[in-house]
This record gives C-alpha cells, sequence and structure tokens, in this order.
C-alpha cells in the first residue's frame, strides 16, 4: 500500500490499524489530520474496500485522489448485515453530510401536501417535516414553488379551506361571527367554519377527493362529480349543476395532460438524470393509475468522478429516506450498485414488495427518455442561472474595483451593521461574500462589550479591531495580508 500522497502522520501505525479490520459489513469514515469527516462509505467486506483506496493514485479517480489526499486516520463501524449497513450510512451522511459524498443539493428538508385527516374539519398544506399523526403526506416536491402551484390548483378543483389563509384560530373567529371570509365569495372554499353553509359529510367529500386525485384515481372523481352534478340539475339546483360541470371540465382537461400509458394501470416512479462537468439533476415522474400526477427535478451535489450507478443509488437512498409513499415499481435510467439490499430496505420502509427495473424497450423506455429530456432542460436551465448569476457577480466586482481604485478585484468582502433596543443592547451582524456571492456560513454576531448607548461609530470601531485582531492571531505571524 502506498501511503506518500496521504495526510497519514505515521504511515506504519496507520497501516497496522487497517490489517486489524475485520473482513465484515460495515461503515467506514475517512477523516482528515483535524478529524473532520471527509467521506463515508459502506462494503460487505471492509477491510478490502478499505484498502482499495490506498493501491496506485493512477487507477484513482480525480475524485478520489483528492480524498485520499486529505485521508489523515479512520473510524469504522461494523453491523450484523449489508442492509444495515446501508441504514447506517444514509444516517451518517444525512447527518454529517461529508464533503466527498455524493449530496442532494442544499441542506433543506422537501416540502410535502398535509392532509390533517385526523381533524374535524381537515386542512390541507405544505409542510417539510411527516409524522405519524394520522394525516396524509404527499411529495416530496422540489421546491416550495411546486407545492403551492399544486395547492392552488385543488383549491380552485376542490374548494378546501384556504391553505394559508384559514388557521385554525382563522377558523373559529368566523365561527364566532357566523359569517365565511371572502374565500366562500369566491367559491375557493365551502365555508366550514360557518354552521349550515356544508355538512361536514359534504365537505369530507371534497378533502377524499383530494387525496384521490393526488393519488392519480382521477375517473372516480368525475364519476362522483358527475352524480352530483346529476342530482342537482334533479332539484333545479342549476347553479349548482353549473359549477360540477365546470369542475368535471376542468379535471378532464388535466386528466388529458396527465395520461402517460394507455396499457399499465400501475403506480411507479421514473428515475433519471443528466450531468455536465460535475453537476447533475435527477428527473422524478410520479405516476399513479398510469397517469402523471406530478414530475420534480432534483439537484445533486459531489457528482463528479462518480459513476452513473453510484449517482443513482445515492439519489434513491437520500429521497426515499423522507418520501412518505413509495411505489410498488421504480423504473431507473441505469443499473444501481446492490440492487436487491435497496430494494429490500425499500420494501421494508413501504410495507410492500418493490421492484426496481431497468427497461431498454417499449413504453417504459418512452417514460425514461422522457425524464432524462426533462433532466437536460433542467440542468441547462440551471446552468444558465449560474452563469448569469456569475456575470453579474464578476460585473458588479469589476465596478467596485474600479470606484474603490484597487488593483484587483475583491475576492471577500464582510459588511457590518449594528443595531440596538431603544439605544441598549447593541449587536453587530457581519455578512460575508466571496467572489460576489453570498457565503451564508461564514455569517457572524458580535455582543457589543465595550460601549455604552447608541453609538455605532464607536460599536463599529469595536467591532472591527476584534474581528481583525482574531484574523491576525489566525494567520500568525506569517507576513500573510489580512
Amino acid at each position: 500500500m502506498d501511503f506518500s500522497y496521504t495526510a497519514i502522520a505515521d504511515p506504519a501505525a496507520f497501516e497496522e490499524r487497517l490489517r486489524g479490520v475485520p473482513e465484515l459489513p460495515g461503515v467506514y469514515l475517512w477523516k482528515g489530520a483535524d478529524g473532520r469527516l471527509l467521506y463515508v462509505g459502506k462494503s460487505k467486506k471492509l477491510r478490502d474496500r478499505m484498502r482499495s483506496y490506498f493501491g496506485s493514485p493512477k487507477g484513482l479517480s480525480g475524485k478520489t485522489r483528492r480524498l485520499v489526499s486529505h485521508i489523515a486516520t479512520f473510524d469504522i463501524i461494523i453491523t450484523q448485515s449489508e442492509l444495515e449497513a446501508l441504514l447506517l450510512e444514509m444516517n451518517l451522511i444525512k447527518e454529517h453530510r461529508p464533503p466527498y459524498n455524493i449530496l442532494l443539493k442544499d441542506d433543506k428538508t422537501y416540502p410535502f401536501i398535509k392532509v390533517t385527516l385526523q381533524d374535524e374539519w381537515p386542512r390541507i398544506f405544505s409542510t417539510r417535516s411527516v409524522a405519524d399523526d394520522g394525516a396524509r403526506y404527499f411529495g416530496p416536491y422540489a421546491s416550495a414553488g411546486s407545492v403551492y402551484k399544486t395547492l392552488d390548483l385543488l383549491n380552485r378543483l376542490f374548494a378546501f379551506r384556504p391553505s394559508n389563509n384559514c388557521s385554525d384560530s382563522w377558523f373559529h373567529e368566523h365561527r364566532r361571527k357566523g359569517r365565511p371570509c371572502t374565500y366562500y365569495q369566491m367559491r375557493r372554499c365551502l365555508g366550514p367554519c360557518v354552521p349550515g353553509l356544508v355538512s361536514q359529510e359534504d365537505y369530507r367529500q371534497a378533502v377524499d377527493a383530494v387525496c384521490r386525485f393526488l393519488e392519480g384515481k382521477s375517473e372516480q372523481i368525475v364519476r362522483d362529480i358527475r352524480r352530483q352534478m346529476e342530482q342537482a340539475a334533479e332539484d333545479l339546483n342549476f347553479e349548482r349543476a353549473a359549477i360540477l360541470r365546470d369542475r368535471i371540465v376542468a379535471i378532464e382537461k388535466i386528466m388529458e395532460r396527465q395520461q402517460v400509458l394507455r396499457t399499465v394501470d400501475t403506480d411507479q416512479d421514473v428515475i433519471a438524470f443528466a450531468r455536465e462537468e460535475g453537476s447533475a439533476v435527477v428527473q422524478v415522474l410520479f405516476i399513479r393509475g398510469g397517469k402523471l400526477v406530478n414530475a420534480e427535478p432534483f439537484t445533486l451535489q459531489g457528482t463528479e468522478d462518480e459513476s452513473d450507478s453510484a449517482l443513482l443509488g445515492s439519489f434513491l437512498t437520500q429521497f426515499y429516506n423522507n418520501a412518505p409513499n413509495i411505489p410498488p415499481n421504480l423504473l431507473l435510467a441505469d443499473h444501481i450498485e446492490e440492487p436487491m439490499i435497496i430494494a429490500s430496505w425499500l420494501g421494508q420502509k413501504s410495507g410492500h414488495k418493490v421492484e426496481i427495473g431497468v427497461p431498454r424497450r417499449g413504453e417504459k423506455k418512452q417514460l425514461i427518455d422522457l425524464a432524462a429530456q426533462n433532466a437536460r432542460q433542467k440542468l441547462q436551465e440551471l446552468r444558465a442561472q449560474w452563469l448569469n448569476s456569475e456575470q453579474r457577480a464578476v460585473a458588479g466586482l469589476s465596478e467596485l474595483r474600479d470606484l474603490l481604485d484597487l488593483p484587483d478585484m475583491p475576492q471577500r468582502i464582510e459588511c457590518y451593521d449594528i443595531s440596538n433596543t431603544q439605544g441598549k443592547q447593541s449587536v453587530a451582524s457581519m455578512v460575508v461574500f466571496e467572489r460576489g456571492e453570498p457565503k451564508v456560513g461564514a455569517y457572524r454576531r458580535f455582543m457589543i462589550k465595550t460601549v455604552e448607548g447608541a453609538n455605532d461609530v464607536a460599536s463599529i470601531h469595536e467591532v472591527i479591531t476584534r474581528r481583525f485582531k482574531r484574523a491576525a492571531e489566525e494567520l500568525g505571524d506569517g507576513g500573510q495580508e489580512i
């Protein structure tokens, strides 16, 4: 083994530790000299997998060579099975987000649609947390904007309590007043807040219709609404019959756009991707009952030099780890490593068998091609946004360089502001820009210690002095500029 291109301080001791690693399933954690976690991996034979990092550098990808150059030590966690190793790897990646692992971009929880079926008058709204509370969850969606568009469409079709404008306190306030809000007049709400406007049974039917719509069961909804329309016409309630007729037309137009498979009435997720110059977008088509009910793109980071199978495998484990609903069929654009283990985990999580397929012909292959086309389109859009953002940053920095007569464009900009509460408890805030882009992780807040009262100039002097004194201490006496 060759340790010459690593950060290992004592190669002999490191090799001795490595020889003691068992040939068992488990998880390994590569760490840097400062103890920072660099990468989390799993293997059914830990020692063989870990030793493979220290062969000839020519046999490693560029990304792996960079990882190995920072390795100083490691930890291992032995598991009882490969499936247990998979679960542990997922949890560690989610908790620590190591820089050399493939990660879903943006450290955030993706939004879901929540239907509070456990409530007397259910609400339907966006949430980023999933709990075992009796509610139903649909998603995840790639962005809050996707959820809001879907909720707006559903509200126009089924007139449930408005998502963002009908909190429980607002609901009870109108119940106390005995009159509904303007959403009722706009026919965007059935008015459950006022007794007598809608029965609980009818309101529940509307909420159930939302769930069936999100499940792709649109035909059943149309049949139910058509019966209600016919009954309204028999009762000479022509206004309600007209409203229901328009609702049927709107749903049928959506059904036409949703229709994907003509021969297979099934639930499945179709997953393909596009990648270019280290950037990658995974597109998921959510098909329920043979209909395309949703399509969401997800951005990955850390994909450079990774294989297509590793990219897809990492996405599956991270994406479905939080998904409340997993269909019985997954169609993938490429094969993944350890498909049986991942399928077993998905089956345990969902409570039913999950089959993973890689279609090469027919209708299913056409779905893969459709997902890949959407992924390429989204990647082009994102790259255009990144390019425009970079161009704006360069233009702004160039203008600042000329205004301040600087020799070069500034690489780092720190901005300070002072705030206080009626002249007391002064606090300074620092925001940071690097290469013209905000670096949120470097933002800081300073408590003012030596200045009394609302004296912004003196407070700025204190903060700048403390800031640059600390920076000088961190740089040492090497003659480097601050």
